[in-house]
């Protein structure tokens, strides 16, 4: 069998669990190219640096697989023509076309999830609607051929939902306990109608600082698609 082959796409100012989580569910059985405009080191928002292994001139033009992290550096990568662009052409002919946390945010600003439900990091919810999504509260979802998932962390349940689609739900249980993955979370604060309302203000204080250059970054995102030029 033909080993399915994967584009994760990479930025500066990621999030490396968004991407981390589903490379380590699908290593074993998917050729997996991690993807950026050069090959030099990509710096994550927590300051890990992660070398790509293809170009987006040298990726295979026709992947099983289209993947988006989300992070910190999504502004700037919603900004980034080459980056959409690349989006755009690999995600038109990709098997799936996938996402977690504000990944999903690209994909819209590429023109992918026009008319599709998706999900995205909790506290960026209203940032799918301009970009013709329907926003999910789900942890993973699934519209036909998107699949997209929650913040960081549900980028596990994400990796093993999409192994159980492309190869099947005994091999994706398999890896499930290869990684002894049986979440026991020490405090029931995981989501925003579980955290006291202490916490998600908190959290919310923080992400605050970021949205006024990430709607505008959106709405230009919006106008391209709106007028064709994107």
């Amino acid at each position: 069998m033909t080993r399915p082959v994967v584009a994760m796409l990479m930025f500066p100012n990621f999030t490396h669990l968004d991407l981390i989580g589903p490379h380590c569910v699908w290593g074993q059985d998917m050729d997996i190219e991690l993807v950026w405009q050069d090959l030099a080191p990509v710096t994550t928002d927590s300051g890990m640096q992660i070398l790509p292994t293809a170009t987006f001139a040298t990726c295979p033009q026709q992947v099983d697989i289209v993947f988006v992290p989300g992070g910190f550096g999504t502004t700037d990568a919603i900004a980034n023509p080459a980056a959409l662009g690349f989006l755009a052409d690999r995600g038109r002919t990709a098997r799936y076309v996938t996402s977690v946390c504000t990944g999903s945010l690209l994909l819209g600003a590429a023109g992918l999830l026009q008319g599709y439900r998706a999900a995205v990091h909790w506290a960026f919810r209203e940032f799918l609607k301009p970009l013709g999504a329907e926003c999910s509260t789900d942890r993973v979802v699934i519209d036909r051929n998107r699949i997209t998932g929650g913040g960081v962390t549900a980028g596990i349940d994400f990796g093993l939902t999409v192994l159980a689609e492309v190869l099947g739900q005994e091999r994706a249980e398999a890896i499930q306990l290869m990684m002894e993955y049986d979440p026991a979370p020490p405090f029931d604060s995981g989501s925003p109608e579980k955290a006291s309302p202490a916490v998600v203000g908190a959290i919310e204080s923080l992400l605050a600082e970021g949205k006024p250059d990430l709607h505008r970054a959106i709405e230009e995102a919006h106008t391209l698609l709106s007028s064709g030029k994107a």
